[in-house]
């Protein structure tokens, strides 16, 4: 079986760095222990992570001490480098899973509300889709409140279609969106 807490390499974006969340780092955020979460990351934390991570915690942490290879896809911090130095989680980003039996996967992100409309939403998602690509994935569904502008506006600007409407027991209604872009050809391999 893999090693949950085997290293796995970090996305780099224009600006940040997409850092794996590992096992010790999401016990420690659900104990309140930030200071051993921020340790194990290698970077500052905000202080009210453990609870905007708590339900995302209560799934992620079973699913990973089950499946440790399922690491890279799932949470993610976006870690920017401060320019005179440090460290700092300023969102989170990830997939809910790894790839389906139909080969797609969920995204799902947070951003910091300081962070907030500079383009660092679509940076990330860009870079995660991205790297879910060479892994062979061209399958991609996300979820977004009705309301939820923002949101709505990223998911539309890579080129989701609303499939359909759904409940969530978490977090109420929910748009459903899927995104099917062309994978590899026998012409243009991976």
């Amino acid at each position: 079986m893999p090693d949950a807490d085997a290293e796995v390499p970090a996305i780099r974006t224009e600006r940040l760095e997409l850092v794996s969340m590992s096992l010790p780092f999401m016990r420690a955020l659900a104990a309140h222990d930030l200071e051993g979460a921020s340790r194990e990351l290698g970077a500052s934390l905000p202080d009210d992570m453990p609870e905007d991570l708590a339900n995302f915690l209560s799934y992620r942490i079973p699913m990973l001490t089950a499946d440790p290879a399922s690491r890279p896809w799932l949470g993610r911090s976006m870690v920017w480098t401060h320019p005179g130095g440090g460290r700092e989680v300023i969102g989170t980003i990830g997939f809910h899973a790894p790839p389906d039996e139909t080969g797609r996967v969920e995204i799902g992100y947070r951003v910091e509300p300081a962070f907030r409309r500079q383009g660092i939403v679509t940076e990330c998602v860009r870079a995660l889709l991205a790297w879910a690509e060479t892994q062979g994935v061209h399958r991609f569904r996300a979820s977004v409140a009705p309301d939820n502008v923002a949101s709505l506006a990223v998911v539309r600007s890579f080129g989701f279609e609303q499939v359909g409407v759904q409940m969530d027991e978490i977090d109420g209604e929910e748009l459903v969106f899927h995104l099917d872009r062309d994978g590899p050809t026998e012409d243009d391999p991976a």
